[in-house]
């Protein structure tokens, strides 16, 4: 997630998108489109739930494209709105990880006749591991971050834009991987609890980061693409959690888990030191706690 553009040099907003660039943008949506319906009719054949893991992948890709629009036609939003937005995401990410998947998990090493200490301690391996891939991936991979600016190996090396790009896609990662484990396992009604409750916080999340990308310089066309982009590494993401999750059951507790880690991990170390950063801390904690609500009672009434 993004901090607001106001905190951002501002000094290099370009002119509105053309119609040439709305008509070149709408192809792209509708190939992609045809490519999404294309590839679900072919994974239907082969294995149902990676099917339908794509198919839970793309609605929070399609939550950001949606939440990308209104920088088409507004100028900038206030610090205390995306703060607002930062904490509901945070919240929303929170409960998903404890309701829809480690809670998930504990009752599937149970299932697998793990005991209370066996299933307490593979979920917690679980959590542990997919927060260290992240934070490997915070240390290695070429990145921006909106706020601590650049880290990883060689990042001088690239275009900003690209820093950027691999930031959204660090954070969008473990989302998509949670769907797709999710729709690996058996319980289909709560990983749609779990696919809504994502595609809800990513909604703002799409506007926060094509906002931020306005105010750093890009134009809009080219902020909402790249934040409309940045949505796509869910459903890829989601097949790749359901695919190595359907080589054996046996995985999937830990795959749960492993989820549940590196969302925790981008909760901690970016989400919540961002929406606090600027002052307005008692608005995001706010936030939180109506995102966390929120995604207890999907899940509860949806599970």
């Amino acid at each position: 997630m993004a901090p607001p553009p106001s905190s951002l040099d501002t000094t290099k907003i370009s002119a509105p998108a053309t119609g040439r660039h709305y008509i070149l943008g709408l192809g792209i949506f509708v190939g992609l489109v045809l490519l999404f319906y294309m590839t679900h009719r072919i994974l239907m054949h082969y294995d149902p739930r990676i099917a339908a893991a794509l198919q839970g992948g793309a609605m929070p890709a399609l939550a950001t494209f949606l939440g990308t629009l209104p920088v088409l036609f507004a100028q900038q939003f206030s610090q205390r709105t995306f703060d607002g937005l930062l904490g509901f995401g945070a919240g929303v990410m929170l409960a998903a990880s404890v309701f829809s998947l480690i809670m998930p998990a504990l009752e599937a090493s149970g299932v697998q006749g793990f005991s209370a200490w066996g299933a307490g301690l593979i979920t917690g391996g679980g959590i542990l591991l997919g927060a260290a891939l992240l934070l490997a991936m915070d240390k290695l991979v070429p990145h921006e971050h909106f706020v601590k600016g650049v880290e990883g190996m060689h990042a001088h090396r690239l275009k900003r834009a690209w820093l950027f790009v691999w930031a959204i896609v660090l954070h969008n990662f473990p989302e998509g991987l949670a769907i797709g484990v999710a729709y690996a396992g058996t319980d289909n009604v709560g990983a749609t609890a779990l696919t809504t409750g994502i595609s809800i916080q990513d909604v703002p999340e799409g506007l926060v980061v094509a906002a931020t990308l306005r105010g750093v310089g890009y134009g809009r066309t080219t902020a909402v693409g790249i934040g409309a982009a940045s949505g796509l590494v869910e459903p890829l993401a989601a097949v790749m959690g359901a695919a190595v999750i359907g080589i054996s059951n046996m995985f999937l507790p830990w795959g749960l888990a492993f989820a549940a880690g590196a969302m925790l991990y981008i909760i901690s170390h970016e989400i919540i030191p961002e929406s606090h950063r600027a002052g307005h801390e008692t608005l995001a904690t706010g936030g939180l706690m109506i995102g966390f609500v929120l995604m207890m009672l999907l899940d509860t009434a949806l599970g």
